[in-house]
């Protein structure tokens, strides 16, 4: 049995019934409003998945989107993050995330020329919190807020969502919840709430209770990363 962490990587349709069912499972510990049948739509709509594996099961994955849209008559590359779980003995553990940034860097390095952004809708503080870690710039933040990738991201989310994001608050506010928080999971812990990014996250997305989700956004360059996370995007490179 393998005591140790390691991470997979792989197209979505090559999940096995085992990685699907433990993916499943674990999704449904985490969330409520959502249920079997919906975790797997989700999961076909992207393209790849990262597994975080422990004692030979799955106790945390993320699922990317990669696809190409024309932003002012240019061509641009956008991951779109989907659902990031790790099982709660298993947090402080950053296999996956490093895991997650190697995976940015290697869809950069197929295609350097063109820009990539990474796309992701956020509906708990511990995933936005990850944005000031990585990134230098990104969109929303709680200081001065760059126009331009405002302007992307409310692109990108009417063009994936449509009418359910709010342009006035820049949050996906769905009429019925596709996936929320359970109670136990959602408040923040007493550090937590010192962090001005938790504490501007429940700012912009107060519904985040009921499964309303915010919309962010940042390009994945080189000169936008921080340098622990410059240095795991270029093994990607």
């Amino acid at each position: 049995m393998n005591n140790s962490y390691h991470t997979i990587c792989k197209p979505i349709e090559k999940i096995n019934l085992k990685e699907r069912d433990e993916i499943v499972e674990l999704y449904l510990s985490y969330y409520d409003g959502s249920n079997a049948g919906q975790v797997i739509s989700d999961l076909n709509n992207k393209t790849d998945i990262i597994l975080m594996i422990y004692k030979n099961k799955v106790v945390g994955f993320t699922t990317l989107e990669l696809y190409e849209r024309q932003w002012q008559k240019c061509p641009v590359r956008i991951v779109y993050s989907g659902d990031t779980i790790v099982a709660k003995e298993h947090w402080g553990q950053q296999s996956l995330t490093f895991a997650c940034i190697t995976r940015m860097g290697q869809y950069k390095q197929k295609k350097p020329d063109l820009p990539l952004y990474w796309f992701l809708i956020v509906k708990g503080h511990r995933t936005y919190k990850y944005l000031p870690v990585f990134v230098k710039i990104f969109y929303p933040y709680w200081g001065s807020q760059v126009d331009s990738l405002k302007k992307m991201a409310e692109f990108l989310a009417r063009d994936k969502f449509g009418e359910v994001y709010n342009a006035q608050t820049g949050v996906l506010e769905f009429p019925e919840s596709k996936g929320h928080l359970k109670e136990q999971y959602a408040y923040p812990n007493d550090n937590e709430k010192n962090k001005l990014s938790v504490n501007y996250f429940l700012k912009r997305n107060p519904g985040y209770l009921k499964g309303y989700e915010l919309v962010c956004l940042c390009e994945l360059s080189r000169e936008n990363m921080k340098p622990l996370t410059r240095r795991v995007f270029e093994k990607g490179l």
